[in-house]
């Protein structure tokens, strides 16, 4: 592990060497609202060597082991365009920090969210997107109400401690701005619609935080499309179904090289 300043700000990197010494384009996986590096365990190593890529894992600002956000739920809070602003600002000097162009992004939720926009703008690879938020939906809405009464009351802090040096600045930072009402027009469809990149969208059927409406209203894409749906299967396709979501991931790679 190590840190990378990026505007002076130290992240939290964890770089996976290609399996075979290939230099094909590496994956960089972005998390959820409230992963980390930590928290993705060892799922990118096993993509990486099930498709042959080496990878970049890091945890954004407030996460992990990164730098804290001062005064999250004050100064520091959040803006409605906080995910806009890691996709055109923060990803592309992190990127050129690390000397990769045209990265495969592989995103979870937000991660997913962040990965669409960067590929709206910037030249990609490919673009994998795990549960992404395109549109804000009354069900997410429930559910990160929910999240915030188990992270008072119900045990969830415990359990997040685990994978933060700052977990109440990385749950406040989070729940605050998606619980704002000035979030409720958070809608990226027409940035989706504009990328040329091949993408692949997959979530779950039981998604607490979203409905299927969350891929399908990726397309029409530019670019070519895949969507999977995964029966059983809640908001992290990596943890509830990771084998076949490292084999779908594996699929689509291989058909582009």
């Amino acid at each position: 592990m190590e840190k990378i300043q990026v505007d002076g700000v130290h992240l939290e990197v964890q770089r996976l060497s290609p399996p075979t010494g290939e230099s094909r384009a590496p994956i960089v996986f972005l998390h959820e609202g409230l992963g980390s590096v930590a928290m993705w365990r060892d799922w990118p190593a096993q993509v990486c060597a099930a498709t042959g890529r080496g990878g970049i894992v890091y945890s954004r600002r407030g996460y992990g082991e990164s730098d804290a956000v001062p005064d999250v739920r004050g100064q520091g809070r959040l803006r409605p365009d906080y995910m806009h602003r890691e996709a055109v600002e923060v990803l592309p000097r992190l990127l050129e920090q690390l000397h990769i162009e045209r990265p495969v992004l592989l995103g979870h939720s937000d991660g997913g969210s962040i990965a669409l926009l960067h590929a709206a703008q910037f030249p990609v690879a490919a673009c994998v997107v795990m549960a992404p938020h395109v549109i804000v939906e009354d069900v997410s809405i429930r559910s990160i109400e929910e999240a915030r009464r188990a992270f008072e009351a119900g045990g969830l802090r415990e359990r997040l401690a685990r994978y933060h040096a700052d977990v109440d600045g990385a749950f406040w930072q989070w729940n605050d701005i998606w619980l704002d009402p000035a979030f409720r027009g958070f809608d990226i469809r027409p940035q989706c619609h504009r990328t040329t990149a091949p993408v692949l969208a997959i979530q779950g059927e039981d998604d607490p935080y979203g409905t299927l409406r969350q891929i399908d209203e990726i397309a029409p894409t530019l670019g070519a499309f895949e969507r999977r749906a995964l029966p059983q299967c809640g908001h992290s396709p990596q943890r509830d179904r990771p084998e076949e979501t490292r084999r779908l991931v594996a699929e689509f790679l291989a058909a582009l090289s």
